[in-house]
């Protein structure tokens, strides 16, 4: 039974009750994140998201911190993103601190609200951007109509028609957890992927934040229960206290990088420390 989730923002709005958020249907910005999702739901098949495993987590690309990481998100704005047009660094540090305002004790939390996007660093590496921002969805079994702009752009896409990827379940068993299930490429997997290989010490439920918590289709949506196991069900709260930070912290007023950068380099010092391979 689809569970349809309510607005996980309703205790935390820096900005008015009349600011519309994650609006797809005007504004000065839909043009270009429609085309960005045309492009993803054309391409993101399940050959494309294999291939991108292959391609991109041997983590021999590069080596660098998380700091230098974090650096060259002053060089993107996410063309995905209908409510900012300003670089995804700014964003970085929004997210951080709000949540060291209502969450002083974990730093591990502040630092995941910091670097949860850094994976987009992909789409300065030659990666187009529908392959690298926006939000993310199960590939290998039927697309779900949560997903954004799904009435209109799936059709193009090689796995719509196929006898398997087609169905409710496509590839997957009932309820074989989503760690299990591929999901579209982007700067979510490859970053948790990141993470993991170096042993970051950050806590198993900051990890599954980073690597869903572009999921809106299931974590908003309720699209998906299918494939979700108890452990889903159980990081599904930490998801959405993560996601009204992320979400409701993208406003115009930016934070002041050089003042923030020491604190949050020694959260960064203690869970993901040193030079990481990419």
């Amino acid at each position: 039974m689809k569970i349809i989730q309510l607005d996980p923002s309703l205790t935390y709005r820096p900005e008015p009750e009349n600011y519309l958020y994650r609006n797809y249907k005007y504004g000065p910005l839909v043009d270009r994140v429609k085309m960005t999702y045309t492009l993803m739901h054309k391409y993101q098949t399940l050959q494309f998201v294999k291939d991108k495993h292959v391609q991109w987590c041997t983590r021999t690309h590069r080596r660098m911190s998380v700091m230098e990481a974090l650096s060259l998100l002053d060089n993107l704005v996410d063309e995905s993103d209908p409510d900012v047009d300003f670089p995804n660094s700014f964003h970085a540090y929004q997210t951080a601190e709000a949540i060291r305002k209502v969450h002083p004790e974990k730093g591990w939390f502040q630092l995941v609200g910091l670097i949860h996007d850094i994976g987009k660093i992909l789409a300065l590496d030659n990666e187009p951007q529908w392959s690298v921002v926006g939000d993310t969805f199960p590939v290998g079994c039927k697309f779900q109509q949560s997903i954004v702009f799904s009435d209109t752009t799936f059709k193009d896409n090689a796995d719509t028609n196929d006898p398997i990827f087609s169905t409710k379940y496509g590839i997957y068993k009932p309820n074989c957890g989503l760690e299990n299930v591929l999901m579209s490429w982007g700067h979510d997997e490859y970053l948790y992927k990141v993470l993991t290989f170096n042993d970051c010490t950050i806590p198993e439920k900051g990890l599954y934040m980073i690597r869903f918590h572009s999921f809106y289709p299931w974590h908003t949506g309720g699209d998906y229960q299918h494939l979700c196991n108890e452990k889903d069900h159980k990081m599904l709260p930490w998801v959405k206290e993560f996601n009204k930070f992320d979400l409701y912290t993208k406003t115009e007023e930016l934070p002041n990088i050089e003042t923030l950068r020491p604190y949050y380099q020694s959260l960064i010092d203690k869970y993901c420390p040193g030079e990481l391979k990419w």
